[in-house]
């Protein structure tokens, strides 16, 4: 719970400093700038807001790790971005004229979050997607979103400060929980995680590295 909070309000803290020329910068989501990342932000701090007021009685039937499905790589003729719900998010948030409203939406919806977040009991059962998982277990597997896109959010803008390294840590754990098995040692934390989704391509000698696990990657959430 408490890794959830640290995780997203790095995340949230970043954004808010960032100036309005970088909102038109590409960032680490293929087909997607800045801006349409910040806005992906706001739809998922909505979906967290929605989840944690809809509890059930019903059994849980996921928990962090089962909660992310592997999907195989799309189509080469496939644009980036162009799946329905990447092609709305590049919509809405050219709706913003002003960027200064877009990270005020996400200030005001993600602090909401984040409050709903730390008030919630980790036991408690939850609904989301037609699964469900503990309160936990859910904002657990959370913490893998916000760490990836903190990297998203930075990947064309070093200056931008990284994620928490605890959160690294536990997205890579999770990332090899989907996986089945443990990424190289030989990795950093931020390098597994690149790597094992796609978002980096690896050297000659990464790929000799992760030859065991080569045809499962890119694992794509």
């Amino acid at each position: 719970m408490d890794l959830f909070s640290r995780s997203w309000e790095a995340l949230r803290t970043a954004v808010a400093a960032l100036p309005e020329e970088d909102f038109a910068r590409p960032s680490g989501c293929a087909g997607w700038l800045v801006r349409d990342l910040v806005c992906h932000l706001v739809v998922d701090a909505q979906d967290v807001l929605i989840t944690l007021a809809t509890p059930t009685t019903a059994p849980p039937t996921r928990d962090a790790v089962t909660y992310w499905t592997i999907d195989g790589p799309p189509p080469p003729d496939a644009p980036p971005g162009e799946d329905p719900l990447s092609a709305l998010t590049v919509r809405l948030a050219a709706a913003y004229q002003d960027m200064g409203l877009l990270t005020f939406h996400l200030d005001d919806v993600g602090s909401a979050a984040g409050r709903a977040a730390r008030l919630a009991e980790p036991a408690l059962r939850v609904s989301t997607q037609g699964e469900v998982l503990t309160v936990g277990e859910y904002l657990s597997a959370y913490v893998y979103e916000w760490t990836l896109h903190h990297l998203d959010l930075r990947a064309h803008l070093p200056g931008v400060p990284g994620p928490p390294a605890e959160g690294l840590a536990h997205a890579r754990a999770l990332l090899e929980g989907v996986l089945g098995a443990a990424l190289p040692g030989t990795l950093s934390d931020e390098e597994a995680l690149l790597l094992g989704t796609g978002r980096r391509a690896p050297t000659a000698a990464q790929r000799s590295t992760l030859a065991p696990l080569v045809d499962r990657l890119p694992f794509r959430a």
